[in-house]
């Protein structure tokens, strides 16, 4: 009984210590290479298995070890123990060269942790020299070869490029080929419609008031567009603004103008009668009504003779 006591509290301290162990900062520095030529690059491996509970920090490597190893580049990484995610692995690996030959020893590094500082053992990095045939003469440096580079290298060295601008010169020509071939529209000028002569107008516009025979419903309204008619007509034929002049003032304008008296007084009788409607409430008699349309119509056929369409008159300018 008592034998079995002992050898249970030998496994139960075993496994203890075991345990702590296995828990401690484990600190690991390698080399991939540990003999290279002169300018030949190697990796030094520095790693520390620990706790992610422990604070850990790495030792300082800069640009060089020992004098004479330069540190060419570095690289970080962490795993982490596949079989206890609380233990993790950081690793750094330093691309080192040397340009001198020899024995260098790359010294032990220290890992500050929370149980003090872990230690990595120190290497031995060996550098060679290059073997130099003695026997034979030296040499000037070669020139950089030439190398040929084709049409096609080029090619295959710019495909994209090249495919780019084809297309966007295929892009061009269409665009260029879709205005040109497109159905082009025909601008079909119509021919400007010719201008009625005031005088037909006129004469219209009594034709129709005379059939309406207005003075038997308004006779005021009947004289209005009588004289309406008129300044309308003196207005196109002859220019003057009649529609802003009294009677006076139209017989005034007409004065240097080509009418004869006879119809300058066909025409004085229809505005006078119609300004007597307008103005005095004067009630013509029924022939009176007829006769101022007799003289509208005859002052317009009088006096339309000398009328001339533009269309001529701008024939005969040129």
């Amino acid at each position: 009984m008592i034998k079995c006591f002992k050898y249970f509290l030998v496994l139960l301290l075993t496994g203890t210590f075991y345990s702590a162990f296995a828990q401690a900062p484990q600190a690991e520095a390698k080399l991939d290479r540990a003999t290279i030529l002169i300018g030949q690059q190697t990796k030094l491996n520095l790693s520390i298995r620990h706790s992610i509970k422990d604070k850990i920090e790495f030792p300082a490597l800069v640009d060089s070890i020992a004098g004479k190893i330069q540190i060419v580049s570095s690289k970080a990484d962490t795993v982490f123990d596949k079989q206890d995610q609380s233990i993790e692995t950081v690793h750094r690996a330093y691309n080192i060269t040397a340009f001198d030959s020899g024995a260098y020893v790359i010294p032990s590094y220290a890992f500050k942790t929370t149980i003090g500082p872990v230690y990595t053992q120190p290497l031995t990095l060996t550098v060679q020299t290059v073997a130099v045939d003695t026997t034979k003469g030296f040499y000037d440096i070669k020139q950089p070869l030439v190398v040929s580079y084709s049409f096609f290298d080029w090619l295959h060295d710019n495909w994209q490029w090249v495919a780019i601008g084809f297309l966007v010169l295929l892009i061009i020509a269409g665009i260029i080929y879709y205005f040109v071939s497109r159905p082009k529209k025909v601008v079909v000028i119509e021919p400007p419609k010719p201008k009625v002569p005031p005088h037909i107008i006129a004469l219209q516009k009594l034709q129709e008031l005379r059939g309406k025979k207005a003075y038997e419903q308004d006779v005021k309204v009947y004289h209005i567009e009588l004289s309406e008619i008129l300044r309308e007509y003196l207005e196109k034929r002859y220019g003057i603004k009649t529609h802003e002049q009294t009677s006076d003032e139209i017989f005034a304008s007409l004065r240097t103008l080509d009418i004869t008296e006879d119809n300058k007084n066909l025409l004085r009788q229809v505005l006078i009668l119609a300004d007597l409607v307008k103005f005095a409430k004067e009630k013509p008699l029924h022939f009176e009504n007829e006769q101022s349309m007799d003289n509208a119509i005859g002052f317009v056929n009088k006096t339309q003779q000398a009328y001339q369409p533009l269309a001529d008159k701008q024939e005969e300018g040129k």
